[in-house]
């Protein structure tokens, strides 16, 4: 293709060197990232995705062609607003250039497609989840109902220790599996108030069991009273800040571990099967390690953890209580930086 006719594709098309540098910036380009094309020549692509640890260690080795075609979805930050974004590096052979990179806006409707996408996919795995709880609950009644008689007959405290065992692990998984039915066609009990609230007792409830977590709130004050279940988002919201919160205090290697609670108002914003003309978008952000990226496309998927500890149910308990708001919970991540956002709509468009 004439580079010329690079100029007339509305994807952002930047061609490298085979040291990274950029050689040559379509228009798109230019008004995607709010550079001329001058500002943007003879600089490394990768510096306009520092942000990105991950995509900087492996850009070399993709401009290089050891990934074949590389692509990646990502965030830009654009004039103060995030903008998802999906990023191709095609290695060119026996060409001018060593590689094209091209950067394509991901539209509104894909960005809907995802989210029913992923309201399906939960939606399926919690119906299997609870007809095997149905299934586990039983059984466990009887391991423990067999346990209590076996231990009336013992005569010594010795054996009466192992019985206890069985005893207390019986009623952790029933516990467990209560969590599993638990929502299911439970009427949501909505009233009138203000999101603050929550963060407010978020914030004290992590605060007090994470003692040497810095955590901090920065909230919108013109956020409007919402209509919904107090208790349902409450716990929500706890199963992200508290998630967050064990991710930073279990990893030795976050010498200062900083928990932010954050709430803006957000305009016309896509969720699962609409759009909200204006939303509350409370966030949860931390400075850990990050999501591994082996689980980012199911980070909400029931028992899928990346903690040795974790059960896998939090934030996939909060997404469902969400999604039964008409909202959506959505997620960046990557190295010292990961942002959980819950999004309620106030209005719809």
């Amino acid at each position: 293709m004439d580079v010329a006719s690079y100029d007339l594709l509305s994807t952002a098309i930047l061609l490298l060197d085979r040291r990274g540098l950029i050689e040559y910036a379509n228009t798109a380009a230019e008004e995607l990232f709010g550079l001329s094309r001058r500002q943007l020549m003879r600089i490394e692509a990768s510096r306009l995705f520092s942000a990105d640890a991950t995509l900087q260690a492996r850009f070399p080795d993709a401009i290089a062609g050891e990934f074949g075609v590389m692509r990646q979805d990502l965030t830009l930050e654009r004039l103060g607003a995030a903008v998802p974004v999906s990023l191709a590096i095609v290695p060119l052979h026996k060409q001018a250039w060593t590689a094209l990179l091209e950067i394509r806006v991901i539209e509104h409707h894909i960005l809907m497609d995802r989210h029913q996408q992923l309201s399906k996919e939960l939606a399926a795995q919690r119906e299997s989840l609870r007809n095997l709880a149905h299934e586990v609950k039983n059984p466990l009644g009887g391991i423990r109902g067999a346990a209590q008689l076996l231990e009336a007959e013992l005569g010594t405290d010795t054996l009466h220790e192992y019985t206890q065992v069985i005893i207390a692990e019986a009623d952790r998984l029933a516990s467990l599996v209560d969590r599993l039915i638990a929502p299911q066609g439970e009427t949501l009990h909505k009233g009138l108030f203000n999101i603050h609230e929550i963060c407010e007792r978020v914030y004290t409830l992590v605060s007090a069991e994470f003692t040497k977590l810095d955590v901090i709130r920065d909230y919108d004050a013109s956020v409007p009273d919402l209509h919904g279940d107090f208790s349902r988002l409450l716990q929500a919201f706890l199963n992200i800040a508290r998630n967050a919160a064990q991710a930073l205090t279990e990893d030795p290697q976050v010498q200062m571990p900083r928990l932010t609670l954050r709430t803006r108002i957000g305009r016309q914003l896509l969720l699962a099967t609409h759009q909200a003309k204006l939303a509350v978008v409370v966030s949860v952000i931390d400075n850990g390690p990050g999501i591994p990226a082996a689980l980012h496309d199911k980070v909400f998927h029931p028992l899928v953890t990346g903690r040795p500890n974790g059960t896998g149910l939090g934030l996939s308990l909060a997404q469902e209580f969400v999604q039964q708001h008409g909202g959506i919970i959505e997620f960046d991540s990557r190295q010292g930086h990961t942002e959980f956002r819950m999004i309620l709509p106030l209005e719809y468009a």
